[in-house]
């Protein structure tokens, strides 16, 4: 039986041991107050959601999936203004026009995050790497960015919603494959409560096969039909699910993929004299990151491997130069008046756009601004989110 604890705020929001319900209109009062109705709801949904592959690995077995369970999903799926969503699609390219820059302007990275690699290790190990490439030159001729931009909604004075960007991810950007089999879920909720006007109005979703298809160009671009794509993945990987489903999209197109640590590949890979990089003798033409994104996922050994990689001709998604651009830092920077319009001259438009999506960033650097950021911050700490330079979630602090 699964234990139902109501968490109701307003009428708004109730939690269901990993199932999260969000109220769809005003008028369903009378169905977040019936326990026993969503218990029941709550069933059929986590019985859809295994049947339709929304999975993750139990942390008991995360190298394992002969046990498995369901990930966390909305009860209900959440309402997205038509505009802000038509905003976030238009935006998107203007934000990836903005990465790729980021990304390609060496001098504004060094520049950007030359007080945090003083601080953080992590960060400027990562630029250590960029460097040596930089100063040995760099092989690759065809980058692939697959980056995921994340949002919520600021609700204004008017009662308006106004999109806000939270971040935006460079490497190892995950979900894709999940949120692909999530409508359904959605759907068939709504469908056994007999609302199947709404349920019509949820929308197809297929991001794992958008994802598949930018690394099914960039394998193209190579120009090897025998190179391989390396997904490079953590052994205890309870995620793999929403992998298997771009790499399954890859297989349908007749492009082979091989997951590999990073000790695999400080063991048996290597490059030739063009830097082409082999993996236990095949020919790489992509390398898909989901690692490398936090401290404990490099040893001396893994860092040997990045710096491999970073140095061959294989496309890799992120380049480290990618990987750098989505820190927090440079979020924060890109913030400041001028940068934006500097970064993509002649791009008023785009640059109108990206600045509509920007939430307040304050730097914490030591100085007057870093002190004037914390002063504000004592005065009303209901109204800001410490972020650190850190991916992989859970990370943040409501002050």
């Amino acid at each position: 039986m699964l234990q139902l604890k109501l968490v109701v705020g307003k009428g708004k929001l109730v939690s269901i041991e990993g199932v999260g319900l969000v109220g769809m209109a005003t008028g369903w009062g009378s169905l977040l107050q019936d326990e026993q109705q969503l218990e029941e709801l709550a069933r059929q949904a986590v019985d859809r959601a295994l049947a339709e592959g929304v999975l993750l690995r139990t942390s008991r077995e995360p190298s394992s999936s002969d046990v498995v369970s369901y990930a966390p999903f909305t009860l209900f799926p959440s309402l997205v203004p038509s505009a802000l969503l038509e905003q976030a699609y238009a935006v998107q390219m203007d934000f990836n026009a903005l990465v790729d820059a980021v990304s390609q302007n060496a001098d504004f990275l060094e520049q950007t995050l030359s007080s945090t690699v003083k601080r953080d290790n992590f960060t400027a190990h990562l630029f250590d790497i960029h460097k040596q490439v930089l100063k040995e030159g760099i092989a690759q001729t065809v980058f692939l960015g697959l980056n995921r931009s994340d949002y919520m909604f600021q609700c204004n004075a008017d009662g308006s919603a106004a999109l806000k960007q939270i971040e935006i991810n460079t490497i190892s950007a995950s979900f894709g494959g999940l949120a692909s089999r999530t409508p359904a879920v959605h759907r068939h909720v709504l469908n056994v409560l007999s609302k199947t006007k709404e349920a019509a109005k949820i929308l197809s979703n297929n991001p794992s096969e958008g994802l598949a298809l930018g690394i099914a160009k960039a394998w193209e671009l190579y120009g090897s039909a025998k190179a391989l794509v390396l997904l490079i993945a953590q052994e205890k990987e309870r995620n793999i699910f929403d992998q298997r489903a771009i790499e399954n999209e890859l297989l349908a197109r007749n492009i082979h993929v091989i997951r590999r640590r990073f000790e695999d590949v400080s063991e048996k890979g290597s490059l030739d004299q063009n830097r082409r990089l082999f993996m236990d003798g095949q020919e790489v033409a992509v390398v898909y990151f989901r690692d490398g994104y936090m401290p404990s996922q490099y040893s001396p050994q893994n860092w040997e491997a990045r710096l491999l990689l970073e140095r061959s001709r294989a496309v890799k998604c992120p380049d480290i130069a990618t990987q750098l651009a989505g820190t927090k830092k440079v979020q924060q920077e890109l913030s400041r008046m001028g940068v934006l319009e500097m970064l993509l001259p002649g791009q008023s438009e785009a640059v109108a756009r990206l600045r509509a999506t920007f939430a307040g960033l304050y730097s914490l650097d030591m100085g007057e601004e870093g002190d004037q950021a914390i002063a504000e911050a004592l005065a009303a700490p209901s109204q800001f989110v410490l972020k650190p330079q850190r991916e992989g979630g859970d990370r943040e602090r409501h002050l």
